[in-house]
């Protein structure tokens, strides 16, 4: 089983709907999907009330989920680390204990646009749309990654 984990900085806004828009397309005997942190802002809170709103509009719900920080052992416990943008990037480089956990860190957005390290922004001091904006932006990349993971089977 492939253990993927969605992060951003706070846990509420863009890796919940990570998360969810992942879990949505891959087969889940085959796949575990977690999200979480750099920051301990939100601990133990759902999602944003717009992120769910967005995903529910998508036909997902992730109102389930609970935001957590993420910690060195996430290394140990997930294969991938998809971060949302550079900002998170350094943040979980700085915990990588060697080249192995490094080499699991990567930028969400480069499985549509390869190597061209692009942010997913941070849509919580916005309005609605951005919301719906990165919601369609991770929705591109977890079809990229969901058409790899699906074509293992």
């Amino acid at each position: 089983m492939t253990k993927i984990l969605m992060v951003c900085l706070g846990n509420i806004c863009r890796s919940p709907l990570a998360e969810g828009i992942l879990k949505s397309k891959v087969y889940n005997y085959k796949v575990f999907i977690d999200s979480a942190g750099t920051g301990a802002y939100h601990i133990g809170e759902k999602p944003d009330r717009r992120s769910i709103a967005v995903a529910k509009l998508n036909g997902l719900n992730i109102s389930d989920q609970v935001a957590r920080k993420f910690t060195v052992n996430d290394f140990d416990d997930f294969d991938i680390i998809y971060v949302m943008d550079n900002s998170n990037y350094r943040d979980v480089i700085a915990l990588t204990r060697n080249n192995e956990d490094k080499s699991k860190v990567k930028i969400i957005l480069n499985e549509v646009f390869p190597d061209e390290n692009l942010d997913v922004p941070d849509p919580y001091s916005g309005g609605d749309f951005g919301f719906r904006n990165v919601y369609k932006m991770l929705d591109e990349a977890c079809i990229a990654i969901a058409s790899k993971i699906n074509s293992d089977v």
